[in-house]
């Protein structure tokens, strides 16, 4: 059997933003990272909605697949509804990333384009597709990741919660080991850092709060460009009689978090901007085709 030993979540507003438009949840088993978009304020209410609704947990925990799905799906739908009723956050969207810690399993479900990814035994493998052109257009062998890193429509994503009135939820489970460490983020940290020094850093820092923060402080030198947000957990084992197989963490590594939902217990602090963004106007196209507000690149 299986349970969280350790974990960190923190967010950070990055370099070129005015606001941090994106919410989590660290409440183990259950771990959420949403990065929204939208105008004015309209993302982080849209990226605050989607966490809300896996704030009170899985109701039916032996299908944790099916569960967090039909949340994401009670999101996109609250979102989609708000997003008709109020003039100024029309539009807004969200991605969301969840993953749920079961006994022998840790199952995700994913939309848009914030990542899920397992660190063990010294590699880095990827759990999420992203819903964005450019990554489609890799899929299909028409771009290569080199162009993708420059292609003018780099921040236009595919799907998300609450621009269409339903969403399609991509869902996995795979078997867990003790010593796994996994890694949720916000985009904020992907288009900053490539894989291979994600890597080099969770190798640098076997704490998790002192990989969660150098990953933060990486993005943020090369260029911080976008809202940053990352969730560490790392496994262990229980042994017959509910004793650990290695010593218990301390204690503000297993706290309870929740960033972008109003009065709960033990926030992140979110740093402030260092320089401000360029005004803009997310852009909407036909299959979700959603920019981030504020800038191009998202």
């Amino acid at each position: 059997m299986l349970r969280v030993a350790e974990q960190y979540a923190g967010t950070d507003t990055g370099r070129q933003r005015r606001a941090n438009e994106d919410s989590l949840l660290a409440r183990s088993p259950l771990f959420v990272v949403a990065d929204g978009m939208g105008g004015a304020q309209a993302g982080e209410v849209a990226s605050r909605i989607a966490v809300e609704a896996f704030q009170h947990g899985l109701r039916d925990a032996t299908e944790p697949e099916a569960a967090m799905a039909g949340l994401a799906r009670a999101a996109n739908s609250r979102i989609h509804e708000r997003s008709h009723s109020y003039a100024e956050q029309a539009g807004m969207g969200t991605t969301l990333t969840a993953i749920y810690v079961g006994e022998e399993e840790v199952s995700i479900a994913h939309v848009g384009d914030s990542r899920a990814y397992c660190w063990r035994d010294g590699g880095l493998l990827r759990l999420t597709d992203d819903h964005s052109l450019v990554d489609e257009l890799m899929r299909q062998g028409r771009l290569t990741p080199e162009e993708a890193i420059e292609h003018p429509q780099r921040s236009v994503i595919t799907r998300a919660l609450g621009p269409e009135g339903t969403v399609e939820v991509d869902t996995r489970s795979l078997r867990a080991r003790a010593g796994d460490v996994y890694l949720l983020c916000s985009d904020g940290l992907t288009t900053m850092l490539p894989e291979d020094q994600l890597a080099a850093v969770l190798r640098a820092h076997p704490r998790l709060r002192d990989a969660g923060e150098a990953l933060i402080a990486a993005a943020n030198e090369a260029g911080g460009r976008d809202n940053i947000t990352v969730v560490l957990l790392r496994l262990e084992e229980v042994l017959p009689g509910g004793a650990a197989a290695s010593a218990p963490p301390a204690q503000d590594d297993v706290d309870s978090t929740i960033v972008g939902v109003p009065a709960v217990a033990a926030p992140v602090r979110r740093r402030q901007p260092r320089a401000p963004s360029p005004n803009g106007k997310p852009a909407k196209a036909r299959r979700v085709r959603l920019r981030r507000a504020g800038a191009l690149e998202h």
